[in-house]
């Protein structure tokens, strides 16, 4: 299957797996990569020698492209920038902020640089300093979001753009891409479909609340204070509500959550620790290869495509 995107950065399938904090690292990405999608390594706010060491991990596993998501928040972002250019990374995705600070250096070293944005503006700006393509992320995904829904984020920023865009939040199967490319998006990036696959390195107890998870089961907190962050319903995010409900200040509230993901992520504390999963987790009953997911996902496209030539 060939798109702008598969074209532009070497990939059998246009399918990227998110950059997810704590969930995304080499054996995953390795994995997605050799499945024939865009893994990436999720920077996220590790120092700059662990995002080096995956990155030559992840060459060791696979000889296929791979990128690293960029956190541009992090303490680190500086120094993961330079060891993306020094370690000859060629892909990069970049979220929480605007990456224009290292535009240069990335361009000149031939890294294709892919932000994700959550409204239209964004998407021009990131035009306008060069980036090759953009993430067009709906308030659906896990994590941290925007506003504006994937089905009416993505047909605004493919209007508004000549690059390439890629359709993100609340896609997890087949049925879901071609939704996208219906859209106009030319690739799609799946985060939560792809916690529960056999290479993740996440707690059984992780993917087991995904896999028991309902449509109804995720929440988000954070509104009051501008940094809406969606995931599954628990002890914390109960409390974390109704803090906020009592006008608690950011601060207190931060408290609560430090390091909670790594807790869901890593320990398995599925209660207390922040669950991060898209609004698609209720679709998600089972855990197998990356490689099975993106068959089983090309597979349900292209049956879909045939169904649809009958009505043209």
């Amino acid at each position: 299957m060939k798109t702008r995107i598969t074209d532009l950065l070497g990939i059998k399938y246009p399918i990227f797996q998110g950059g997810m904090a704590w969930v995304a690292e080499q054996h995953l990405a390795a994995a997605v990569s050799a499945a024939g999608g865009l893994g990436l390594l999720g920077g996220a706010s590790a120092p700059g020698e662990v995002v080096r060491d995956m990155i030559r991990d992840v060459r060791s596993m696979t000889d296929r492209p791979f990128g690293v998501n960029v956190m541009l928040m992090s303490p680190y972002a500086d120094d993961v920038a330079g060891i993306v250019i020094r370690e000859g990374v060629k892909i990069v995705t970049t979220g929480a902020g605007i990456p224009d600070k290292y535009m240069k250096d990335w361009k000149a070293a031939g890294v294709r640089v892919i932000p994700v944005v959550a409204s239209v503006g964004q998407a021009r700006l990131m035009e306008r300093l060069g980036a090759d393509a953009v993430v067009a992320e709906g308030m659906e995904s896990g994590g941290h979001i925007g506003e504006a829904t994937t089905m009416t984020l993505v047909p605004q920023v493919v209007d508004a753009l000549k690059i390439p865009v890629i359709a993100a939040g609340g896609i997890a199967d087949g049925r879901g891409m071609m939704a996208a490319f219906m859209l106009g998006a030319e690739a799609v990036q799946i985060g939560t479909r792809f916690v529960n696959s056999t290479e993740a390195v996440v707690s059984d107890a992780y993917k087991q609340r995904i896999i028991r998870a309902k449509d109804i089961d995720s929440t988000v907190t954070g509104l009051s204070h501008g940094h809406p962050i969606r995931s599954l319903r628990n002890e914390m995010t109960r409390e974390y509500l109704r803090l906020e409900a009592e006008g608690k200040g950011l601060e207190e509230l931060e408290l609560l959550t430090l390091g909670s993901l790594r807790r869901a992520v890593q320990d398995g504390d599925v209660k207390n620790g922040t669950v991060m999963a898209g609004q698609i987790a209720g679709m998600i009953k089972d855990i197998k290869p990356c490689a099975d997911i993106i068959r089983d996902i090309m597979d349900e496209f292209h049956a879909l495509a045939g169904k649809a030539a009958q009505y043209v």
